[in-house]
């Protein structure tokens, strides 16, 4: 309507200053009840629905339906995370009255702090007044969080409808246009009242956040690319105990494409291995642990998963000096051969028990001798690269994986989008070895001796026939994780050329290939009676473990869009063989030459096509 007048006064030359002034007292009128309205009569906006959310965007900021996979499972740890923290509560408040009581009161009240603790260990818990929490709601003694980069607000929206015990949720972006966006869908959704949006600086807004009574119970930090200069900010503003979840998409630098590059962002060189996507979760956790250490500080991984383009982790970081002295303990370096691609980790620290102290629960730090590899590889006799600081520790809690797993099952997260996949790898992570930092992948064994691949299941039955321990990564479909050294691994591979000999042509003196095939076997490997446990029980279910590509040109997408539709289209991705496709459209078409032909050649072109006319005359 507001086009419709403007035209028509334009049209008639209406120059009148009053009836400006009445233009633009009715123009007013109409943009406010645009802005009061603006889901229903907006035309251009895309209406983007998860789950119960509805997020209305023009498409200038960011959204990628690819994440969802990110979002219910970030929903269903800060569920199991907030049962964790009432059930600490619970036994907290126990201690203290233990402490306060006589004995005898302290036998009569046994039952009751049974009793309490029995209650917390069920899906929903209440605290001291025994109520019982619920997804949508206010709670004063609830989760507090912090979206630091939220763009539509889609995240912030998912976790006050879906997350059961929250207080406040802080809906952040330095973007005005962001906020103008969250404010918007808030309302929409009706979670006014656990939302705040927040137009700030995410540093400047941690670091303004770090008083304890404005602190947060979770950060999550998901930027664009690496989410090293927000991390100092997260961990000073979090509780002690507070959960931080972490995503980081610049996959290429943490696999090793540009080590000077992943040296300046998290402080650790990369090296180009077949575990890349591991030792990425590494070097993150590595770099979050470098920065809680400085403010007296560690982190307890629960869950590191590495997933589509990105990693995403959940960590607890909490406080304590000692503790922060079994860090070096936890941080490895890496020697990776040059020829035939073995790896040794060589940590930066060890412990043993004090023996000539008092307490036993007492440590000894020292710093090992190196280095832990001779100065050529021991198995082909090349030299090796130096990588690391990686960190070396388990990258998962099993109880917390356990808790998280049997939640995912039941009600309300069992009814989440991606909820299969989540199960899928649960169940691979509750498979894997936790003691066993990184893994082989059979195919580049067998590639470095030019050998037949030996199939999955016969190499993991010759490594549980021989007494060594074997699963899988949910890094990667064809993982070998095993607590089996190096040299048993291509002693097994000598056995296997036995079966399936290698081309005489290729033994060249010198190489990789020469080198191992050339030593004798040890023992004979049983290859064909299968393990029992050769075939894990995710695989045997079926279960969706290992994902294919979600959506063309799928990936973490550009800043300040909606990957839905043509936009999901790179900008890469649109400039390939640009110049090609110019090109052919410049081509003439057959059937067309005297249209798209040259004007110097117009006088051939209808020569040549009068001439079969002739032909058939005579």
């Amino acid at each position: 309507m507001h086009l419709s007048v403007n035209r028509t006064l334009k049209t008639n030359g209406d120059d009148n200053p009053a009836t400006r002034v009445c233009f633009t007292a009715y123009q007013m009128e109409v943009d406010e009840g645009k802005q009061q309205d603006v889901i229903e009569e907006n035309p251009n906006e895309h209406v983007i629905r998860e789950r119960n959310a509805e997020i209305v965007s023009g498409g200038n900021v960011f959204y990628n339906p690819v994440q969802e996979f990110n979002r219910d499972l970030s929903i269903s740890v800060l569920n199991v995370y907030h049962r964790i923290l009432v059930k600490e509560r619970i036994e907290k408040a126990a201690k203290k009255q233990q402490r306060r009581r006589p004995k005898d009161v302290e036998e009569q009240e046994g039952e009751r702090c049974r009793e309490a603790k029995e209650k917390a260990e069920t899906p929903v818990v209440g605290t001291e007044d025994s109520y019982t929490y619920v997804a949508g709601k206010r709670y004063e003694d609830g989760l507090r969080i912090l979206e630091a980069l939220a763009a539509t607000g889609l995240r912030s929206i998912r976790y006050a409808q879906e997350i059961a015990g929250v207080r406040q949720i802080v809906a952040n972006d330095l973007s005005r246009q962001a906020v103008a966006s969250i404010n918007k869908n808030v309302e929409h959704n009706k979670v006014e009242e656990l939302i705040e949006a927040s137009h700030a600086d995410a540093m400047t807004l941690m670091y303004l956040s770090t008083a304890q009574d404005k602190r947060f119970d979770a950060v999550d930090l998901d930027p664009y690319g690496c989410p090293n200069r927000f991390l100092d900010g997260a961990i000073q503003c979090l509780v002690d105990g507070g959960l931080l979840l972490v995503t980081a998409t610049d996959m290429a630098v943490l696999a090793g494409n540009a080590p000077e590059a992943c040296y300046v962002k998290y402080g650790s060189v990369p090296l180009r291995m077949k575990c890349c996507h591991e030792m990425a979760l590494r070097i993150l956790l590595h770099c979050i642990e470098s920065h809680a250490n400085r403010h007296g500080k560690y982190i307890e991984p629960l869950l590191s998963i590495s997933a589509d383009f990105y990693i995403r982790i959940f960590v607890r970081v909490r406080v304590g000096q000692a503790q922060c002295k079994l860090s070096m303990s936890k941080q490895s370096w890496m020697y990776q051969c040059t020829g035939c691609d073995t790896f040794t980790l060589q940590p930066l620290g060890t412990t043993k028990p004090n023996p000539t102290a008092g307490n036993p629960q007492q440590l000894k730090f020292g710093i090992p001798t190196g280095p832990a590899v001779n100065s050529q590889c021991e198995h082909c006799g090349h030299r090796h690269h130096l990588g690391g600081p990686i960190w070396s520790a388990p990258l998962h809690n099993p109880e917390f994986v356990n808790q998280l797993l049997q939640a995912v099952q039941e009600s309300p997260l069992e009814s989440l989008g991606t909820q299969r996949r989540i199960v899928g790898v649960l169940s691979m992570v509750q498979e894997e070895l936790q003691d066993v930092p990184l893994y082989y992948t059979p195919d580049k064994l067998c590639c470095v001796l030019k050998l037949e691949i030996v199939p999955m299941l016969k190499f993991r039955s010759a490594l549980l026939h021989a007494g060594y321990r074997v699963s899988y990564s949910h890094a990667s479909k064809n993982s070998l994780k095993t607590d089996a050294p190096a040299s048993v691994l291509w002693d097994i591979l000598r056995s296997w050329s036995k079966r399936h000999p290698v081309n005489p042509d290729r033994m060249i003196p010198g190489t990789p290939l020469q080198v191992i095939l050339s030593k004798p076997t040890t023992k004979d490997y049983e290859f064909d009676n299968l393990h029992p446990a050769a075939n894990p029980k995710s695989r045997k279910s079926a279960l969706s473990r290992f994902q294919e590509n979600p959506t063309p040109h799928w990936g973490p997408g550009t800043r300040a869009t909606i990957m839905i539709g043509d936009n999901k289209q790179p900008k890469s991705y649109r400039n390939q063989n640009k110049k090609q496709r110019q090109k052919a459209l410049h081509q003439p078409v057959e059937g067309e030459n005297e249209i798209t032909a040259q004007s110097e050649d117009s006088e051939e072109v209808e020569h040549q096509a009068k001439q079969p006319k002739l032909e058939a005359t005579l």
